[in-house]
């Protein structure tokens, strides 16, 4: 059986942000990804990795899925993100 060799590609994109205090490595994010851009650590214990940043259709499926409240959170790109500007009162007319 050959062995195979992956490694991260390199992004602009970080669509996942793992809290490594918080991740207990379950990989369950890993199995419901619907891109497969996460492969389960090899080491035990650790978050998974996030292979092809750039794929991510951020769902949220993996952010849902995970049982540690906080241990993984999603990050829109920012052009993607909606700002929202409050609305300034209206000058009392005198």
């Amino acid at each position: 059986m050959s062995k195979m060799k992956v490694e991260v590609i390199p992004c602009s994109a970080t669509p996942l942000i793992y809290d490594e205090e918080k991740c207990i490595g379950c990989n369950a994010c890993a199995e419901i990804c619907q891109c497969d851009i996460i492969l389960p650590n090899p080491e035990k214990g650790k978050p998974p990795i996030v292979m092809f940043p750039g794929e991510c259709y951020y769902c949220g499926a993996c952010v849902m899925v995970c049982p540690k409240k906080g241990a993984l959170r999603l990050q829109h790109p920012v052009m993607n993100r909606a700002k929202f500007v409050p609305v300034k009162p209206e000058p009392k007319a005198e």
